[in-house]
């Protein structure tokens, strides 16, 4: 199982339990405002939307949040920001690329809060471009294991783009193009299988092995910066290993 997808199971687990729960309910909030915006209010028709909707709502955001923030983006409601996507990119301490990613109404602010939390917690700026070739945008979606199995899940998406499933350990992820993983997500649904979340990420093409003081640093930085209002995703090439994350729990 790859770095990056031990990372990932362990952020939502974490993120379940966390008291930044408004914080994470306001970031959902913004994206389903921003793709209602791109793609227009119908959430069937817009498949950015319904991912955004269906994220928020598997985080248990209230549905009349959620409808709010729809009309607010398509403009069928008053009040909503004009919002700029930004990436920055940057270095944690040994090494690790990380790209952020934000949505702001204020780009001096977001720049300004993507630095602090890299230099007050030992990383660094990084020039634009400098760190982006070291990850590939591909989609994902994840489907809890229930009673299927890794054979089961392929026979479903393997016509509809999947290239590879990564077992999560409680989950499966499956891997595709960034541009076929609503096919693949479509195909889990027609198929009467839940899913937990679809949605387009970067996944680094090198990873830099962590020890337990790098694991730590690394995740220092990147709670750092997530809690930033304005940055919606930080993805970092930090490779931890499974006897590395038990060590960590254990503090």
């Amino acid at each position: 199982m790859s770095g990056h997808s031990k990372w990932a199971t362990t952020k939502h687990k974490k993120a379940v339990v966390d008291a930044k729960r408004a914080k994470l309910f306001a970031k959902l909030i913004k994206n389903i405002e921003v793709a209602a915006r791109s793609g227009g209010g119908d959430v069937v028709g817009n498949p950015t939307l319904y991912d955004a909707v269906q994220k928020a709502k598997k985080s248990s955001v209230p549905n009349d949040n959620i409808d709010r923030a729809v009309k607010r983006g398509s403009g069928a409601e008053a009040g909503a920001a004009e919002y700029l996507a930004l990436t920055y990119e940057g270095y944690a301490p040994g090494g690790v690329a990380l790209l952020i990613e934000c949505l702001t109404d204020n780009k001096n602010r977001a720049v300004a809060e993507v630095r602090t939390a890299l230099q007050r917690n030992g990383g660094t700026m990084a020039e634009s471009g400098s760190v982006a070739f070291q990850f590939h945008r591909k989609g994902l979606v994840t489907v809890p294991k229930a009673d299927k199995t890794e054979e089961d899940i392929l026979e479903v998406v393997m016509d509809a783009g999947a290239e590879e499933i990564n077992d999560l350990g409680e989950s499966f992820e499956i891997v595709s193009e960034a541009h076929d993983f609503v096919a693949v997500r479509e195909a889990v649904q027609a198929a009467g299988i839940d899913y937990d979340s679809a949605e387009s990420s970067w996944l680094p093409t090198v990873e830099v092995p962590l020890d337990a003081d790098g694991a730590r640093k690394m995740f220092r930085i990147i709670d750092a910066l997530e809690d930033s209002d304005d940055v919606q995703n930080v993805y970092a090439n930090g490779e931890v290993s499974d006897e590395v994350l038990a060590e960590l729990d254990e503090e």
